[in-house]
């Protein structure tokens, strides 16, 4: 079995319940959604066609056993579901970012899905497949990115209507450089929303960096 990978490096996990960890991060090649706000628009064409045994290999040089899938989108592509599979049965805990349009139902259920469900600010709302938010098991984590307050407002009213903190943390970011995250965390204090406010920690870690963290 084979994949595209974009890369494969060994960082801090900059987002999520796990933000801090050492993590293996290994980023698939390909995403058939174009967000506004993207910042790893490189990996929707950039990569390389590897076997799976050459991509663990790799991955288990490193110093942790927390394994990050990300893109793109990396369940775009067919086999990422079985690769999951295989690094779990290795005993790996394995965390798989996907923006929320393929379904999940061949996801392992012993991953941890972090489903990015889409604000209208990122131009790809309607893509969004919402039965994946059923699937979704109490360890999962949904995130939202914002761009501004009416983002805000329609995550909030998302929030209230599908009571999506029953299910699982949610997570809300604002966009990098876009919102101030402060103000996000004002408008979630007047509110009293039960979510977690997150910033991308790599970027204030290695703000001029690119690729790699």
């Amino acid at each position: 079995m084979s994949l595209t990978v974009n890369e494969v490096f060994f960082s801090i996990q900059g987002e999520g319940t796990r933000v801090g960890l050492p993590c293996v991060f290994v980023r698939l090649t390909g995403c058939p959604l174009r967000c506004t706000w993207c910042d790893t628009a490189y990996a929707f064409h950039e990569g390389t066609r590897r076997e799976e045994g050459d991509v663990i290999a790799e991955i288990e040089a490193h110093p942790c056993r927390l394994a990050l899938l990300t893109g793109g989108e990396p369940l775009a592509q067919p086999a990422a579901f079985a690769f999951v599979t295989t690094l779990l049965d290795r005993g790996w805990t394995v965390l798989v970012e996907t923006s929320g349009h393929i379904g999940l139902e061949p996801l392992d259920r012993r991953a941890v899905a972090i489903m990015d469900v889409k604000a209208p600010g990122s131009g790809e709302a309607h893509r969004t497949e919402w039965r994946n938010v059923d699937l979704l098991k109490p360890t999962d984590e949904l995130k939202m990115v914002l761009a501004g307050r009416a983002d805000y407002e329609w995550a909030r009213a998302l929030l209230r209507e599908r009571r999506l903190h029953e299910r699982c943390t949610v997570l809300l970011s604002p966009v990098h450089g876009g919102l101030d995250p402060g103000l996000l965390a004002r408008w979630v204090l007047e509110d009293g929303l039960p979510v977690r406010v997150q910033v991308q920690l790599h970027k204030y870690l290695w703000p001029d960096v690119e690729r790699g963290v």
